[in-house]
């Protein structure tokens, strides 16, 4: 089933107009892992490129934390690029000529799927904190009926970064004989204590904005845009690297000779923050935020598989290439290693890749032709042995 709906967004509360939207679980409802269930809600998705008659080269691709379905085109809300266009198109590394890309909001997002902002049949308003926590396993069972709606029973592909690598690490164990290959980047196999912590500053910065209203700030038309930023700030330094920043903006001064001596933004990296976190309140819902950091919180394969990691890889059938960069601190190479060697000892077949970059978590999203190299490469060898034409 196809839909279209308008949603609100930001402190302006300025609608949109959100695409391709289908109705999941409608037969039976889709129970989650914290013991609610839910049944006939939408998932927002955009699709690229064509299904072949074969139904075998579709390729998923997961988002990040505050990305969303817009992979390319034009992203409605805020009217820049999709979140991979160098990296996906025709003739590209995942390459729309041949494979048929779909892309899905995840559950809990805000830009169509099912999440806080959606209206409670109950109520006749938003759910707000009334929407069952979701976790990363909740998310892929939902993306896994979006899949079959299109009749399509094993994938090519899927690939993601970050949540997305997360993603794609959990569609493997969950669903071991759907996928001829995965593609995990940037991502590790449990949240970290301090990627916690970090979300928790976050999460405490939108709990402490008064707008935010326990939650109900749609309700009270009001919007808590300064918590957002904040956390939006806290999160975007993760995403970055020491050398980047020196290299970029140093102690560099903005648009100023000498110092302000008041708490302006001084410096270039002050403005550039601030810049991140007002423009980010424009296209992110702040309980969305709080649901989608927990679910990262909540992500630990091990714990989910008797406390070994390998357990979670036994079964699968996919070939593995598992990509990191040498300036993440937010995951890095020695956590995606950890990954790399669970699959390892589980007799999988994987490739490593770690690409020299300066640009910190955020690689993974920039233009480096090292990833699209590995990428690319991969998918090539991939679909010879699938048969893809």
């Amino acid at each position: 089933m196809n839909a279209s709906v308008t949603l609100q967004f930001g402190p302006s509360y300025t609608e949109v107009e959100i695409g391709q939207i289908r109705t999941l679980a409608v037969d039976r409802p889709l129970r989650l892992e914290c013991g609610a269930e839910i049944s006939n809600f939408p998932m927002a998705y955009q699709t690229i490129g064509a299904l072949n008659a074969a139904k075998s080269n579709a390729v998923l691709l997961c988002h990040g934390l505050t990305g969303d379905q817009y992979v390319v085109g034009t992203q409605p809300v805020t009217g820049k690029p999709g979140w991979w266009e160098n990296l996906v198109g025709a003739g590209k590394a995942i390459d729309t000529d041949k494979y048929f890309v779909i892309c899905p909001n995840v559950l809990g997002g805000c830009m169509g799927s099912y999440g806080p902002k959606s209206i409670n049949p109950a109520t006749g308003k938003p759910f707000n904190l009334d929407f069952p926590v979701v976790t990363i396993r909740d998310m892929v069972r939902a993306q896994k009926l979006l899949v079959e709606s299109f009749g399509v029973t094993r994938l090519l592909a899927a690939i993601g970064g970050s949540m997305g690598g997360m993603q794609v690490l959990e569609w493997a164990a969950t669903y071991p004989d759907a996928l001829a290959c995965a593609i995990p980047i940037s991502c590790a196999a449990r949240h970290s204590p301090q990627n916690i912590a970090f979300h928790e500053i976050g999460r405490q910065a939108i709990l402490a904005d008064p707008d935010w209203c326990g939650g109900n700030y749609l309700n009270e038309r009001k919007f808590p845009a300064k918590g957002l930023a904040v956390a939006r700030m806290t999160a975007h330094v993760t995403y970055l690297s020491e050398s980047g920043l020196q290299r970029k903006f140093g102690r560099s001064l903005q648009e100023r000779e000498k110092l302000s001596f008041g708490f302006e933004a001084d410096f270039q990296i002050e403005s550039y923050l601030r810049h991140q976190g007002i423009s980010f309140v424009e296209r992110f819902d702040p309980n969305s935020y709080l649901y989608i950091t927990r679910a990262l919180d909540y992500f630990d394969m091990a714990a989910d598989h008797g406390g070994e990691l390998r357990n979670a890889f036994r079964e699968c059938k996919a070939a593995f290439c598992v990509i990191s960069f040498s300036s993440d601190w937010l995951f890095p190479t020695e956590e995606v290693k950890q990954v790399v060697h669970a699959l390892s000892s589980s007799a999988a077949d994987v490739s490593f890749f770690e690409i020299k970059s300066d640009k910190g978590h955020d690689a993974f999203l920039l233009d480096e032709p090292a990833l699209a190299n590995a990428v690319g490469g991969f998918l090539r060898k991939v679909e010879k042995e699938a048969g893809v034409v």
